[in-house]
């Protein structure tokens, strides 16, 4: 156990073979760099195929920390240097446009984890889901699977009540465990007060993580809505609006 990585894949290039050891990285981790070594120099025993080492990080802050060269060994002579190739969202493109999303949506699925917590979110999740819906029927087992790493991958983030959202509305005709469990969520949460109260949770879940400022009398508002129809309304508003007078509108009744 104290050896196991994330994800370990062997790959066979034109330029030879090498095993590609994958590590999701949340924070920095003082004690990582020693792990990592330990684990390559014990993939490079074992099999004795050239080992690299990529490290997955949502955070740019941790993405730097991580692509650091570590020296290990006495300055005067480390006897091992690692080098960890890093993946973050600043080496990943945002990919917001529908037919870029489509051409490659695997890419889309990553480009959406490692910008999970940029304003460009909900850009590269509108035009992944517009890509997954252009997908025929045969690849529906297919599309479940990136529709559950994408769900994976958001983690718990305004980005992900997004997703949410429209697999209820854009991709319930997939039939995943996911998307079967977020349409019924969208459509039966009018017949039960807790899906009620699910809803005005998200609303001001989101709002807080896109830095949307609120009153204490709009606050009190959303959480005292006990209509579903208008906090569908404002969960949709509240996806792209620029202050909390937007989401609510003017003179709307509740």
């Amino acid at each position: 156990m104290e050896r196991r990585v994330d994800t370990l894949l062997r790959m066979d290039t034109g330029d030879g073979e090498f095993i590609l050891a994958v590590e999701s990285q949340g924070k920095r981790a003082p004690d990582k760099p020693a792990s990592w070594a330990y684990y390559l120099s014990h993939l490079y025993a074992k099999y004795g195929v050239p080992p690299v080492l990529l490290v997955v990080c949502a955070d740019r802050s941790t993405a730097a920390w991580a692509a650091r060269q570590v020296d290990i060994g006495p300055p005067q002579w480390p006897s091992l240097t690692l080098r960890p190739l890093v993946l973050g969202p600043d080496s990943l493109p945002v990919i917001a446009s529908p037919d870029e999303a489509a051409r490659d949506i695997p890419l889309t699925v990553l480009s959406a984890a490692l910008h999970r917590r940029d304003p460009d979110a909900d850009a590269i999740l509108n035009a992944l889901a517009k890509a997954l819906k252009g997908l025929s029927a045969e690849d529906e087992d297919t599309a479940g699977i990136f529709i559950e790493l994408t769900e994976q991958g958001l983690g718990k983030t305004p980005a992900a009540d997004l997703w949410r959202y429209l697999m209820a509305v854009d991709l319930s005709f997939f039939q995943s465990e996911t998307a079967q469990r977020l349409r019924a969520e969208g459509r039966d949460e009018g017949r039960d007060e807790g899906r009620i109260e699910g809803r005005t949770d998200d609303i001001l879940r989101l709002l807080d993580g896109r830095g949307i400022e609120m009153s204490a009398e709009e606050r009190e508002r959303i959480a005292g809505c006990r209509d579903l129809d208008t906090l569908d309304v404002w969960f949709t508003r509240a996806i792209t609006a620029t202050s909390a007078a937007e989401v609510l509108g003017s003179g709307e009744a509740v």
